[in-house]
């Protein structure tokens, strides 16, 4: 074996010496004893074994009573004819130089962190490791299946190889899926920020609408007040005008009732001289009272008040149609409360002068 070409074509000498140092029937490294064929390629001499006593089913091993001449099988990795003697792979030399090659690279590995959880075994072959790949299947499996087993017509490779192909593949799909969640995320940022925008443009809106809603009832209340002020002057005039009648009938309804007493006593005067003396008097007295009976009136629907009266339902139907627009939208509500506001204020003044 060419171990320093291998090794000077690759960047990572340790690695690529582990490759080298590969059993072609286990896919693991090889495990002591390690023999040589005659092709010149090594095997684990349990490997070797298993190749032979599958290619010779009727052989016994050398502790057997039974002698047989020998058996024959192909190598695995170049297909050479490998004819055994009655020993079997007993009598295939040992590869020292490997053996002592795994144990030097053992020792330089032995500061590496050691992996954990167990290694899975096969489940057709319970003593034996998964250790290669079904590239046909697609599953793992063990070196057993494919020499002997389920796989012996399907494509292999070493478990390690398709482990670092899957893993860079695994590695970029979790880098795809980082990038996704990075644009989720940003994408998230983006709605909580629209969030909060929102609730800010509410809350302003909000505030807009409640202090143009405020001026509406602070013109209504003004002219609430001033309305009623209005009302309460008229009732007070025309109150102080029935009452300063009421007076003066008073007045005039004392003045007659004296004069009434004093003309039934004068009728009960019996003395004719004594009667004349203040009869005179007092018809001229009535009868001036009766002239003053023709006091002020008051004229019929005096005390109405219904000229006050405010028909607001355009306005209550224009109040109503509020609604969200535009700015022009809101320009011509202004301009048709001020004209309604116009034709009001007139209409009051017309009634007034009534």
């Amino acid at each position: 074996m060419d171990y320093k070409s291998s090794l000077i074509q690759d960047g990572n000498p340790m690695e690529n010496l582990e490759k080298q140092l590969i059993c072609p029937i286990c896919l693991e490294m090889f495990t002591k004893p390690v023999v040589i064929l005659p092709c010149q390629h090594n095997l684990c001499r349990k490997c070797a074994s298993d190749v032979f006593q599958a290619a010779n089913p009727y052989w016994t091993n050398r502790s057997s009573s039974l002698s047989m001449s020998g058996g024959r099988f192909r190598c695995p990795s170049c297909r050479h004819e490998v004819i055994m003697d009655r020993h079997g792979v007993y009598g295939l030399q040992r590869n020292l130089l490997v053996e002592n090659i795994i144990d030097i690279y053992k020792q330089e590995c032995s500061s590496r962190p050691l992996q954990k959880g167990s290694h899975p075994m096969c489940k057709e072959h319970e003593d034996e490791k998964i250790n290669i790949y079904c590239l046909t299947c697609e599953v793992p499996t063990c070196s057993m299946c494919k020499v002997f087993g389920a796989h012996q017509a399907c494509e292999v490779a070493p478990l390690q190889s398709v482990f670092q192909g899957q893993k860079t593949e695994l590695s970029n799909c979790v880098s795809m899926l980082v990038a996704g969640n990075d644009r989720v995320q940003t994408i998230i940022t983006q709605l909580e920020d629209s969030c909060r925008v929102t609730k800010e443009n509410s809350h302003q809106v909000k505030e807009e609408l409640s202090q143009k809603f405020d001026t509406l009832y602070a013109i209504l209340d003004e002219k609430k007040s001033e309305l009623l002020q209005r009302i309460t002057r008229e009732q007070e005039e025309k109150l102080g005008f029935i009452e300063a009648l009421i007076q003066q009938y008073r007045g005039q309804l004392d003045k007659s009732t004296k004069l009434v007493e004093t003309a039934i006593q004068s009728l009960d005067e019996p003395g004719g001289a004594t009667f004349l003396l203040s009869a005179k008097e007092l018809i001229k007295s009535i009868v001036e009272a009766s002239k003053g009976c023709q006091l002020g009136k008051i004229e019929q629907g005096f005390e109405n008040m219904d000229y006050f009266t405010l028909d607001l339902e355009h306005i209550v139907d224009t109040l109503r149609a509020i609604d969200f627009g535009t700015d022009e939208d809101e320009e011509e509500f202004i301009e048709e409360e001020e004209d309604q506001g116009e034709e009001v204020s007139t209409e009051g003044k017309e009634e007034g002068h009534q």
